[in-house]
């Protein structure tokens, strides 16, 4: 409403940082306490074991550590809401802003995320150590379902990209609270990194929260049709493209932030590159649709085909938005907010 027209205020000024802070807690809880473990989480626990053919996880210890944190990170997330002042920095916790509003708020929302970070590593190593180490006797790594590649995949990503968030946030907490100034532009230090680190972790959480849902569809696929999903192994390796070239393009969320030419160059060109194996995806997805019992399995196809058009229309419009003189016209617009949601 607000974006649709000048001068109308639907929201009053006086409940601005409520709003901020519900925006916040939004993107938070979204990603962090409801996708996540939800999709990786849930899936990991419940289908891997039984996709390799393991009669548990290699560590079921560390895998309730990981889930009795789970509400430990959440509960300090939202009890951010119960604080006199509202920390509501958005949900990517940007300095100067996070730095500044010194309620105990943020603060909980940092630790919380810190928490919630701690957990998944945990997950990860578990799903990684299970699907190399526990599968049944015969189970060849080119016999494994798409979704257990998925899983697999998933859990490497958050390895390599969760530290580096994880560094960030300690790092937020220091400069709030140590005086290091990391971020401070005023004393040498460089807001811009924050959303470089940010960033890293950022673009290939994205993959954290989709991969998953692709093992899920290629799943139900390979139940509901007479023959095994189309291209099953590139399925697999264009699962592996995605996320490798995933970790290459955490630019592109920054083209306002003042990068260079030739860097706005080289973020355009890999972040359209990913188009070609999510390309891929589609087609096979679509290919084996056409083998379909479909007076049987009529719901589950309406849901299959509902996810494979919301998904083509959300990559067709990153791409859209990876070229850059394109995204610094569309920034800050309802069309970001369309694409990732």
């Amino acid at each position: 409403g607000e974006l649709g027209s000048s001068g109308d205020r639907f929201i009053a000024i006086d409940i601005v940082d409520i709003y901020n802070l519900a925006f916040t807690l939004h993107g938070v809880i979204m990603i962090f306490f409801n996708i996540m473990p939800g999709l990786f989480g849930g899936i990991g626990n419940y289908l891997l074991p039984i996709l390799v053919g393991a009669p548990e996880v290699v560590f079921p210890r560390a895998n309730l550590y990981s889930l009795l944190l789970q509400p430990l990170a959440f509960a300090l997330v939202v009890s951010s809401l119960y604080c006199e002042v509202s920390g509501g920095t958005g949900w990517t916790l940007y300095p100067p802003l996070s730095t500044s509003i010194t309620t105990l708020s943020v603060d909980l929302i940092i630790s919380g995320l810190i928490i919630s970070g701690i957990a998944s590593v945990m997950s990860s190593v578990n799903f990684v150590c299970t699907f190399n180490s526990l599968k049944c006797i015969g189970m060849l790594l080119d016999r494994q379902l798409p979704t257990s590649w998925s899983i697999y995949i998933t859990s490497v990503l958050l390895l390599v990209t969760l530290p580096v968030l994880t560094a960030a946030l300690c790092m937020l907490l220091a400069d709030r609270h140590y005086n290091t100034m990391l971020f401070d532009p005023t004393n040498a230090g460089d807001p811009i990194l924050y959303q470089h680190l940010f960033w890293v972790f950022g673009h290939p959480e994205v993959y954290v929260l989709i991969l998953p849902a692709f093992g899920i569809i290629s799943l139900i696929l390979a139940c509901t049709t007479p023959k095994e999903v189309f291209g099953n192994q590139t399925m697999i390796i264009a699962m592996a493209s995605i996320a490798i070239i995933g970790c290459l393009v955490w630019v592109h969320h920054m083209y306002t932030s003042g990068v260079e030419v030739d860097t706005r160059s080289y973020f355009t060109t890999t972040t359209i590159l990913i188009a070609l194996p999510t390309g891929n995806k589609i087609f096979n997805w679509i290919c084996t649709l056409q083998s379909t019992v479909v007076n049987r399995y009529l719901g589950i196809i309406q849901i299959v085909t509902a996810f494979i058009v919301t998904f083509t229309l959300g990559g067709t419009t990153g791409v859209v938005l990876g070229n850059a003189g394109i995204d610094v016209s569309l920034h800050d617009t309802a069309y970001v907010v369309a694409h990732f949601h």
